[in-house]
């Protein structure tokens, strides 16, 4: 079942579709590499505009899974982008346990 998009977002896709398209396969190399230049640009202002929609809706006590519908993301993602956290599994901050901090370096 395909997912149903915005009308912005599908003009994006489209002109990104277009960008794979070219057949000259330098000149495709070209817009790609200024296509990702852009996004890394816009990447950290985009999820800023997310994070603030979602930090609204939280502060009118919407419930999580609201939001994701919403938002059509999934409830975890919501989760992180209240959090402040927005990226892979991998790269989110471990904390530690608690008696793990207290002990010392022969308790461990």
């Amino acid at each position: 079942m395909a997912r149903e998009v915005s009308k912005e977002a599908q003009r994006v896709f489209d002109a990104l579709s277009q960008v794979e398209a070219i057949e000259d396969p330098e000149e495709r190399a070209v817009a790609i590499s200024e296509v990702l230049a852009d996004q890394a640009k816009r990447e950290a202002r985009l999820k800023a505009l997310r994070r603030e929609v979602v930090l609204q809706l939280r502060a009118q006590r919407v419930p999580y899974r609201a939001i994701a519908a919403r938002l059509k993301v999934s409830l975890g993602t919501v989760q992180n982008i209240e959090r402040g956290h927005s990226g892979a599994w991998g790269t989110k901050p471990r904390t530690k346990p608690e008696a793990a901090e207290e002990a010392g370096p022969a308790d461990r």
